[in-house]
């Protein structure tokens, strides 16, 4: 049975965004249901505008990233950045394909969503 394009879109977004959390060791169990929570509030937005599935990737690590802020503090953290605050890296483009996070402060792209395994930690 294969599975619809918007099925198959949130099931990568859930993917990719659960990599990421992993890389961070921070994919405990609290933290998986924000994953689910955001999933679900993105399928019914996907339904209502099937052209944005592109975007799922991004919208689903942004909502997981802020439900993460208002519960348990910034994520994920800049490897690029030695001086100052720790602060956490953005996803950019906020809406649209191939979604990436970014650190603002240094301008630099650090690693696709999904993809922060392959990063060195600072």
């Amino acid at each position: 049975m294969e599975m619809n394009p918007l099925e198959q879109a949130l099931h990568t977004a859930r993917a990719l965004v659960m990599a990421d959390l992993a890389a961070g060791d921070v994919a405990e169990a609290g933290i998986v249901s924000l994953v689910e929570d955001a999933v679900t509030h993105r399928r019914w937005w996907v339904e209502q505008w099937p052209e944005g599935a592109a975007f799922v990737v991004g919208l689903v690590a942004q909502d997981v990233q802020d439900a993460l802020l208002e519960r348990y503090g910034r994520w994920p953290l800049c490897p690029v950045c030695d001086a100052g605050d720790p602060h956490a890296l953005d996803v950019e483009p906020e809406l649209g394909p191939d979604p990436h996070w970014v650190c603002t402060k240094a301008a630099v792209a650090v690693a696709p969503v999904g993809s922060l395994s392959g990063i060195a930690r600072r």
